[in-house]
C-alpha cells in the first residue's frame, strides 16, 4: 500500500504563488556571474524555455511541497572551526553542502510515488518563499540557520 504525501513530514500541501517575476531571478548578476545563471536560456527546465506551472501541473487540485531542510548555521560553524582562515564566503559556499543537501531531498522525493514532480518550481513561475508560508513555513533569504531545497508534486493538467 502506498503512503498518501501527507503521511509524511518533509511534505506539505501548499498553495502555489504564481508570479512570473519570479522567472527573471536566474538572469540577475550574482558573484562569479556577471550575467546571471549559465544555464539561462539553455536548459529546457530553465527561464526562459521552462513551461509555465500550469502547463506542468492542475492548480485546481493538491499540490504539494516536498522539501529537505539542511541545517546551514551548523555547517557553516564546522567549516569555520576547521578552516578558521576561510572567508565568510569560503565557509557558506554550496559546494561544500548542497550536493549532500539535495541528496537527501532525491531520497525524499523517491518516497513520493503517483504525483507528478516539479524540480525547478521557481522556473516556472512559482515562489517559493510565499508559497511555503501557505504551509507555515517561513524561509530565511539569504538562509542562515536551515536552508530548504523545495520541489513541487502534483496531479499533471488534463
Amino acid at each position: 500500500m502506498t503512503k498518501k504525501p501527507t503521511d509524511f513530514s518533509f511534505v506539505r500541501e501548499v498553495k502555489p504563488v504564481v508570479d512570473y517575476g519570479v522567472r527573471a531571478l536566474c538572469a540577475r548578476p550574482y558573484h562569479g556571474h556577471p550575467k546571471g545563471c549559465p544555464n539561462y536560456g539553455k536548459r529546457a527546465c530553465c527561464p526562459p524555455c521552462a513551461p509555465k506551472i500550469e502547463n506542468t501541473l492542475d492548480l485546481s487540485k493538491p499540490v504539494f511541497a516536498i522539501f529537505n531542510v539542511f541545517d546551514f548555521g551548523s555547517h557553516v560553524a564546522r567549516m569555520r572551526a576547521k578552516h578558521p582562515n576561510w572567508t565568510d564566503r569560503q565557509c557558506a559556499c554550496c559546494l561544500y553542502w548542497q550536493g549532500t543537501a539535495r541528496k537527501h531531498l532525491r531520497e525524499k522525493v523517491a518516497q513520493v510515488r503517483g504525483l507528478r514532480i516539479i524540480s525547478t518550481p521557481e522556473a516556472q513561475g512559482v515562489n517559493l518563499t510565499a508559497t511555503m508560508r501557505t504551509a507555515g513555513i517561513e524561509l530565511e533569504w539569504p538562509p542562515v540557520k536551515m536552508a530548504y531545497q523545495i520541489v513541487l508534486a502534483g496531479t499533471a493538467p488534463k
